[in-house]
């Protein structure tokens, strides 16, 4: 026979933004997540180190139908907030490139710094815990929970859905969110794998290892980051940026020598290594290997001395107007986030909640908001879950 338990907030997925909800939510909330551990993309992120937010957070660098929709909850929780709670729990940690800060230590402090919270909140944690079904009467939420073989029902008055996109299924990720959504009538955005590797098949297996600072584009913002050539295509932090913005048949621009000198270089080495071949002063700029794969299909004949300054500016040109059309994407096998995702149109900007069913919230991935590479995500969860919790916590 099931058991029954009456409590105020359900919360779907113990990631970053369903535990930062619990932490938020108030008192009689219990958090699941069919996972034997919670926050495990937070775990895996940066290395182990956890890439937590980004002080340049700002709304354009965020993805989604509504390009306005998450200014709200971005600005009421920011990450100079998370970083202040980093601090109080005594977190030690540093500011990469670009804003980025990440532990000094371990990934795990942060997991165990939102698990603690919550708790300290009256939130109670149930992992390897499954939703079997969710209903919705005038009297609130029916959800029927399972664990060990054992089902429990569960009468909440508030869901908050926090389960996160298609992305690293082997990590237990799954399409949940979006099948809830749709079980109540609220609109899905198409989804796809984002911050994710292109895919050239057999046109790169020879640079794999090779990487480069580029500036990489598709059909949105250039992103002056690292690009890697891997077996399968091309990978590095300014080719994951601009996946995001890119569509299947559509090319990428890849500029191989952003700071602009190049042409200037190669004319300095026309005077003092004009016996020297294109090829051997091109390598003192860019990969070897990659000099001789570009060689092999734009002939570089001659040496330095036999260049006019025509040859120069359109080696320079080509150079840095390399267009690509990738075959397409690694898939959410290797993807950092989905894009895509439940329609903020559905959506209230201040607290997250469906505006067509009372006490039902979306938060963190799941929603049609998408951040760069470099902790917006993680920033997203947060402020995302700090609008439902605190909605929730004020009996909205």
């Amino acid at each position: 026979m099931e058991s029954l338990r009456h409590i105020n907030t359900l919360i779907l997925g113990a990631g970053a933004a369903g535990l930062f909800a619990a932490i938020h939510a108030g008192g009689n909330t219990l958090v699941i997540d069919h996972a034997r551990n919670p926050g495990e993309k937070i775990r895996i992120s940066g290395g182990g180190r956890c890439n937590f937010t980004n002080t340049r957070t700002a709304p354009e660098c965020f993805l989604g139908a509504n390009p306005h929709f998450h200014k709200s909850a971005l600005a009421r929780y920011t990450p100079w907030d998370f970083l202040d709670l980093v601090q109080r729990h005594g977190i030690a940690w540093h500011e990469k490139t670009l804003g980025q800060l990440f532990c000094d230590g371990r990934a795990t402090q942060i997991v165990a710094m939102l698990v603690e919270e919550a708790r300290a909140a009256g939130a109670t944690l149930s992992l390897e815990t499954s939703l079997v079904k969710i209903d919705r009467d005038e009297s609130g939420f029916h959800a029927v929970i399972e664990r060990g073989g054992r089902r429990e029902t569960i009468r909440a008055a508030r869901v908050v859905v926090a389960t996160g996109g298609k992305s690293i299924p082997k990590m237990g990720a799954t399409g949940l969110a979006y099948r809830i959504a749709e079980q109540f009538g609220i609109a899905v955005i198409e989804t796809r794998p984002g911050l994710v590797p292109l895919t050239f098949p057999d046109r790169f297996s020879g640079l794999s290892g090779v990487a480069l600072p580029v500036r990489a584009q598709a059909q949105g913002p250039a992103f002056d980051e690292a690009l890697l050539f891997t077996h399968r295509g091309l990978s590095g932090p300014a080719i994951l940026q601009a996946s995001s913005y890119w569509r299947e048949g559509e090319e990428i621009r890849i500029d191989l020598a952003p700071d602009g000198q190049l042409a200037e270089a190669l004319r300095a080495a026309r005077r003092s290594d004009g016996r020297k071949a294109v090829t051997t002063v091109l390598a003192q700029h860019l990969p070897a290997r990659l000099v001789n794969a570009w060689a092999a299909e734009h002939p570089l004949p001659g040496n330095m001395a036999d260049q006019s300054d025509r040859a120069i500016d359109a080696l320079c040109e080509s150079l840095r107007d390399w267009r690509l059309v990738p075959a397409g994407t690694e898939g959410y096998r290797t993807a950092e986030v989905t894009l895509g995702g439940v329609s903020t149109d559905a959506l209230s900007s201040k607290t997250m909640a469906a505006k067509a069913v009372p006490g039902l919230y979306f938060v963190g991935e799941c929603v049609d908001v998408t951040g760069w590479l470099g902790g917006y995500n993680f920033q997203w969860a947060w402020a995302s879950g700090f609008a439902a919790g605190t909605a929730v916590a004020q009996g909205g």
